[in-house]
């Protein structure tokens, strides 16, 4: 990972070598942090974040369901992610917002505990590989679970919850697979590591619901919008994991992964083992928006300059 100049950390740009927190911060010991993931695309008219407002929306969320107040408004923090862009020179970067419980003590109440936000950025390329985009990955179902409803709030981005993202990601690693899926409590699919997931069968595209313990993806609502556009059926519904293995085809979405074809699962080829016509043509709407190539016609993009 490439070092940006600046961070943007409590409210003043800091060099990026010292922004930094004590031992004792509650986050660094429980996990009590809230985050964001945001890509700044170089466009034809210059750099635009993508569904800024969205983002820190749910960003603001997450710290309600965990009851933690930010120090700062919803419109103070989007100038943030945009100034912290300009000051560093940046046309296309991803943005991580934070935001977490700092020292005070370790006691597992953490309300006395100061809340610290950061906002950085650094230049990071597609996810899952380069060519991905085209050709696709090799994933595998993980024998790792989703939390079970009343465990953790899967809709809060929560910093602790991504140690079951990691173990997810390290075993698909170990076993040569590009990611995992986890499944629900119920045996259910439920998302990638990092990402969502769609499976299309039949002409029509399934993504799980709410209630599988995914996070609702911001990109998942940006291609559930662009497949409705497209005039594609999109239905939330419960999916057996068979049903991955006799898709027609399957794609994750993410901001990090953006729009990611599956080539085979469990060592199965997916439909013909290569993008499929229905992935590929949400690509070209996503990319061709985010490149401004085409019109920005749902208003995702907010301007850098």
């Amino acid at each position: 990972m490439k070092k940006s100049e600046q961070i943007w950390f409590n409210g003043k740009f800091v060099p990026w070598d010292k922004a930094q927190v004590h031992v004792f911060a509650h986050a660094l010991h429980y996990g009590s942090s809230v985050f964001e993931g945001m890509r700044c695309y170089k466009t034809l008219k210059g750099p635009a974040v993508l569904c800024l407002l969205e983002h820190i929306e749910r960003l603001y969320n997450s710290c309600k369901i965990y009851r933690m107040k930010i120090p700062y408004s919803k419109d103070e923090l989007q100038e943030a992610a945009l100034e912290t862009i300009r000051v560093n020179g940046l046309q296309e970067c991803y943005i991580r917002p934070i935001v977490f419980r700092g020292f005070d003590s370790f006691n597992l109440n953490p309300r006395s505990c100061p809340v610290e936000v950061a906002i950085g950025v650094i230049e990071w390329g597609t996810l899952l590989g380069a060519e991905s985009i085209e050709k696709g990955v090799d994933v595998q179902v993980s024998s790792w679970r989703r939390m079970a409803p009343g465990t953790f709030p899967a809709l809060a981005k929560i910093g602790g919850q991504y140690v079951n993202s990691q173990l997810v990601a390290m075993e698909a690693s170990d076993h040569g697979y590009s990611e995992g899926i986890a499944l629900d409590i119920q045996g259910y699919v439920s998302e990638g590591s990092g990402e969502n997931i769609f499976v299309v069968k039949d002409k029509t595209i399934y993504t799980p619901p709410l209630a599988s313990s995914i996070l609702a993806g911001i990109t998942r609502q940006i291609v559930i919008t662009l497949a409705q556009d497209l005039s594609y059926a999109v239905k939330e519904y419960i999916v057996p994991r068979e049903f991955l293995y006799i898709a027609d085809e399957v794609f994750f979405t993410g901001t990090a992964a953006e729009v990611t074809p599956v080539r085979s699962i469990d060592r199965i080829l997916i439909g013909e083992g290569k993008r499929g016509p229905m992935t590929e043509r949400i690509q070209s709407e996503f990319f061709g928006i985010t490149s401004g190539k085409l019109a920005d016609r749902h208003g995702w993009l907010t301007w850098v300059e």
